[in-house]
Parts: C-alpha cells; sequence; structure tokens
C-alpha cells in the first residue's frame, strides 16, 4: 500500500544522528522547513527509548539540529496511526472513506473542546497529520471533525 520512501542524503544522516543520540532506530525523517521542524517516525513501543528519560534525548537532538524534533510512533493501521500522531488520548475515532473519484480520505473526530489542542498551533499537527498520511498510506485529506454534542465516556 505504501509507495517507496526517497530520503536525501540529510536526512539519512539525520537518522543516523536520531540513532547515535537516542538507541532508538528511525523508520523515517521529514524535514518541514515552513515549521522549522524535524519529524522522525520511530517504530511502534521504541517511542519512550527515542524520547530519554524526562525528554533528554530529544532535547539534546534539538541542540545538534537546531530545530524542534517531534516523534510520531508508526502503526500498520492508518487509524491507530492517526492516532499516534494527534493524541491518541484527544481522538475518539478515527474513520477511513474511499471517495467516488478513488482518492482515500480520515476523517478524525475529537471532542469540540480539545479540537484546538488536536490541530495545533498554526495547524501544524493537522499538517503533520495530512503530511505522513499521504507519504505511508496515500491518503489525500485529512479532515479533523468535533460532533456539535460531544458524549463523553468515562
Amino acid at each position: 500500500m505504501t509507495q517507496s520512501i526517497k530520503l536525501t542524503t540529510d536526512q539519512m544522516r539525520l537518522m543516523s544522528l536520531f540513532q547515535n543520540v537516542t538507541g532508538a532506530t528511525a523508520r523515517d525523517c521529514v524535514e518541514d522547513e515552513k515549521q522549522n521542524r524535524v519529524i522522525f517516525v520511530v517504530n511502534n513501543g521504541k517511542m519512550g527509548l527515542a524520547i530519554g528519560k524526562g525528554g533528554s534525548h530529544i532535547k539534546s537532538l534539538q541542540n545538534i539540529v537546531k530545530r524542534n524534533v517531534e516523534l510520531v510512533e508508526y502503526d500498520d493501521d492508518p487509524a491507530n496511526f492517526l492516532k499516534n500522531m494527534l493524541n491518541s488520548k484527544l481522538v475518539s475515532e478515527v474513520k477511513i472513506n474511499k471517495r467516488s473519484d478513488g482518492s482515500t480520505q480520515a476523517i478524525v473526530m475529537v471532542d469540540p473542546r480539545k479540537k484546538g489542542i488536536v490541530v495545533g498551533r498554526e495547524g501544524r499537527n493537522a499538517e503533520k497529520a495530512r503530511l505522513l498520511a499521504k507519504r505511508y498510506f496515500d491518503i489525500s485529506s485529512v479532515l479533523i471533525n468535533s460532533p456539535e454534542r460531544a458524549t463523553l465516556e468515562l
């Protein structure tokens, strides 16, 4: 389902640096010039190792690359991948739909009071979700919706 991902020499270098600093292997690296950040995709279950105690690995990495570093935990299931990316505690469900034109769309449902947190400042989290969903699962659009009347399950 995923097309082969091509990495630049710089991205390979960043992934090598990531592995040396954190001890975790990155499966992908995306440089987002617009937001001045580097996004690393780590294998399932390796998030704690990548972050380090008290975020020490990420802080070290940010000091070295002089950019924000963000991590995303990979999952083979596109719905779980999007949940991981957008904070699984705040996402109630993810629906993946095939549209009539053949493209794929993801609809992420969140509590209306938490929508701002999920979307992120200047839409940075939503942009990251769109970028990686397209890159891994050929999902052409990601909509972040909140139902009018939220039903909370405790």
